[in-house]
């Protein structure tokens, strides 16, 4: 039940805030309200009118944590969001999957945790999917696709592509 209650919660946030101006002190709000609901939250956390947080409950959010206009975030299981990190436009980031059972995709889900480190850069249109783990201090090119396979082996870096693949080392790492 308190799933469900969160979900409508959510809803609501973003109902009764939709028509404010996404300026620093009014997102700051926004997500200080959505923070009523998560896991944990640090300081800091700014959400623009148009994303859409659902599942908070599972979220576990760091400080200084900024998500753009049109961000979709579906947590079924727990998304590990560290410190600095920075979501641009249209972002969506799933912690479930559905999966082929034979007959459909509908009935099974595979469901797994999200991570991401600390002082990364999501740009706009990434999607993450479920057991995704980006490495700290990474740039997340736009447009790509972030699976749990991705980021492997890898630490800070730039990755891009479909599916995301590890391009180079930043030039200050």
């Amino acid at each position: 039940m308190k799933h469900k209650s969160l979900l409508l919660y959510s809803w609501f946030v973003r109902t009764l805030l939709y028509f404010l101006p996404d300026i620093p002190f009014i997102m700051r709000f926004r997500g200080w309200l959505y923070s009523l609901g998560m896991a944990s939250c640090g300081k800091n956390f700014q959400v623009t009118h148009s994303a859409i947080l659902n599942g908070l409950d599972n979220m576990f959010v760091g400080k200084d944590v900024y998500i753009a206009n049109f961000g979709n975030f579906i947590c079924n299981d727990p998304i590990y969001i560290g410190d600095g990190v920075l979501f641009g436009p249209s972002v969506v980031m799933s912690s479930g999957n559905h999966v082929f059972d034979g007959i459909d995709f509908r009935s099974k889900v595979h469901r797994e945790k999200i991570s991401i480190g600390d002082g990364c850069w999501i740009a706009a249109h990434v999607t993450i999917i479920s057991g995704s783990v980006i490495p700290s201090k990474s740039l997340i090119a736009a447009g790509a696709l972030v699976t749990k396979k991705s980021c492997c082996g890898e630490s800070c870096g730039v990755f891009g592509g479909v599916p995301a693949k590890f391009i180079r080392k930043h030039y200050d790492a």
